[in-house]
Parts: C-alpha cells; sequence; structure tokens
C-alpha cells in the first residue's frame, strides 16, 4: 500500500485487489465500502459521498484502460486494464474531484462527510 497523503491510501492491482476485499469483508470487515464502476467511458455513480473511513473501490469494466487521477493532484493510479480496481481508503472530511488522465472528459467527485460525534446514536 503506498501512502499518498496523510488520511488517504491508493492500491493499484488487477485480481488480486478483487480477491483480497473478498477476503476482508468475509472475515466482517466494516460495511463502509463503495464502489464506482468504470463503463462506457463513465464513472458510475459520477458523485459518491462517504463516511470517513470508507473504502472506495474504482472497477474498470471498460475495454479501454482507465486511470483515477485527483483534479488537485492529491493521487493518480496507473492505468487500470479491463477488470482492474483501485481502492482509495479515505479518511479526512474533504471533497475530492477526479478524473481519468487518457480520457480528460471522464470526471467524478467523492465527498467525504465530517464526522459525527463517536457513539452517537439515535
Amino acid at each position: 500500500m503506498r501512502t499518498i497523503k496523510p488520511g488517504m491510501c491508493v492500491v493499484t492491482a488487477l485480481a488480486v485487489a478483487a480477491l483480497a476485499a473478498g477476503a476482508l469483508a468475509s472475515q466482517g470487515a466494516p460495511a463502509a465500502d463503495a464502489g464506482v464502476q468504470i463503463d462506457q467511458y463513465a464513472f458510475l455513480p459520477q458523485r459518491i459521498t462517504v463516511k470517513p473511513g470508507t473504502t472506495v473501490t474504482w472497477t474498470n469494466d471498460d475495454d479501454a484502460p482507465h486511470t483515477i487521477a485527483s483534479s488537485a493532484k492529491v493521487f493518480k493510479s496507473r492505468p487500470l486494464d479491463t477488470g482492474g480496481q483501485i481502492l482509495l481508503h479515505v479518511h479526512d472530511a474533504r471533497h475530492y474531484a477526479y478524473f481519468c488522465s487518457v480520457h480528460p472528459q471522464m470526471t467524478g467527485t467523492v465527498t467525504v462527510e465530517p464526522a459525527s460525534g463517536a457513539g452517537a446514536g439515535p
């Protein structure tokens, strides 16, 4: 895992990432996960809002390679072939605008909500 900036890590892998994610889920990993599909030259959904501690997974289901690059130059992935995945673990409340550096018309955003008080309940 390569730390890009405090509070955030990016991991690049192909099928290994999918297997690792499945292994984590089977071991009772937190439900704080979100997925973005890359298909037909688009990020689907284009905008997501998540809680701190969420792992966002981009999966390339397209027939062309794509990247995930922060507009603020906070992170950038290697090109992902079909079936490739990128995992981004977010901690800090902020807005991440991103695009595909191979196809700059492809854009998306991840918004991390501010953390609520620990132990807050209904």
